[in-house]
């Protein structure tokens, strides 16, 4: 087992024994046992809009008060919301689900706490339901834990989206350390807009696409037609990679720059973007490249700089994996997740600044300063040609010096 592998195994085993942890705690009352029965619990979502809460609480003494309490699987913060119930115990509150979204086909937990007229309180046991995007009919397909959902197009397309997930796990083997032993949903929205408006619904603003790495859950455009194939081949891969970095890497996928994430994930991409090279020569030409300082925290979150983010990232990282090898992208990741700074990693890891990599890459990429590069290549072989050359040269010389000197005396 890889050391990456290793980590990943201690923090799912860490996340599940926390997990257990809370839920027990949530389950066991505050005070007494058995003073409080949830009835039909029920969580009625209508996406981006509401989430309504029912249930009918049974108690042993008169509610006193009752509060219902919800968060997402992987949140740290609970929402409390305090409810009045009916005569017969039954409860309701709609949450607001335009504010404070939770991210699209999420998990979330909700539960019931009463303090009862003799002044105990109680807990109940905890519910769960996913926050699925129902605005669409999905249809679904699966193969060995991976399964596609689709809502346009026929059964050759979920069959061409399941092939084109399979093809990009292939192609990351190499270097990117492949799990499945969790599921993985991929979401196929048939256009940009349906996306788009997910995304804003879920929280999240603009993007072509996205992995939700901690839910195992990747959203993607493609519209059934003639470029169905090199869509699917191009974005699904791309998404794909996140989750299985974040899977590898655990804690520490968040200490990795982002213009190195979506680098590596660019890689996989079984099509990769024929507009990234003009982007790329356009963006040369007007000396309007983004340093790469500039792209380890974030990227720009207007749609043309991002699309040039992008562009730039897939060409440096595949640069560096020319220039050091597969084992110079793990030496990246494993000195970022040591906690490096975004310059200083690069230099621990591949013995260049991460601004002397920007320039060298540009200039083996994109053709600029072909003088000084051509010169610096040259450089080895101009010291050894001067270090072989200098011998007869001062041999030379001393033999001039030692007849001027005899030619003197001769006088």
């Amino acid at each position: 087992m890889s050391a990456a592998q290793q980590r990943l195994s201690k923090k799912k085993m860490t996340q599940t024994m926390l997990l257990a942890l809370i839920l027990f705690l949530q389950t066991v009352p505050a005070q007494g046992q058995g003073g409080i029965v949830v009835e039909n619990p029920r969580a009625d979502v209508v996406y981006g809009e509401t989430i309504t809460f029912t249930a009918k609480l049974t108690t042993t003494s008169p509610i006193q008060q009752v509060s219902l309490l919800f968060r997402g699987i992987h949140e740290n913060a609970t929402r409390v919301e305090t409810l009045t119930p009916a005569g017969d115990g039954s409860v309701q509150f709609v949450y607001d689900a335009s504010l404070n979204a939770f991210p699209p086909f999420s998990e979330v937990l909700y539960w019931f706490q009463a303090t009862l007229s003799d002044g105990k309180t109680y807990t109940s046991e905890p519910s769960r339901f996913q926050y699925n995007d129902n605005r669409f009919p999905w249809r679904e397909i699966s193969q060995a834990n991976v399964t596609i959902h689709w809502y346009a197009g026929d059964d050759a397309f979920g069959a061409a989206a399941l092939d084109s997930a399979g093809a990009g796990l292939l192609a990351m083997r190499d270097f990117i350390p492949i799990s499945l032993t969790e599921p993985i949903h991929v979401y196929i929205y048939s256009n940009i807009n349906d996306l788009n408006d997910t995304m804003l619904l879920g929280g999240l603003d603009w993007a072509g696409g996205h992995a939700y790495a901690d839910l195992s859950v990747v959203l993607v455009s493609v519209a059934p037609g003639i470029n169905q194939s090199v869509e699917m081949n191009r974005l699904i891969p791309h998404e794909l990679a996140h989750i299985m970095l974040f899977r590898a890497l655990g804690d520490q996928y968040e200490k990795q720059p982002v213009w190195l994430l979506e680098g590596i994930a660019s890689m996989v991409e079984r099509y990769p973007n024929p507009d990234y090279a003009r982007a790329l020569d356009t963006a040369s030409r007007n000396n309007t490249l983004i340093p790469f300082t500039k792209l380890c925290a974030s990227f720009p979150a207007d749609s043309g700089s991002a699309f040039l983010a992008y562009a730039q990232s897939q060409s440096f990282v595949a640069y560096i994996r020319d220039s050091f090898g597969v084992s110079g992208i793990s030496r990246l990741t494993d000195i970022y997740s040591d906690g490096f700074d975004c310059d200083l990693g690069a230099a621990k890891a591949l013995g260049t600044s991460l601004n002397q990599l920007d320039v060298r890459w540009r200039e083996a990429s994109l053709g600029q300063n072909r003088g000084g590069a051509a010169l610096r290549n040259l450089l080895p072989f101009l010291l050894l040609l001067s270090i072989v050359l200098i011998v007869p040269i001062w041999g030379a010389i001393d033999m001039m010096r030692q007849r001027r000197k005899l030619a003197a005396q001769s006088k």
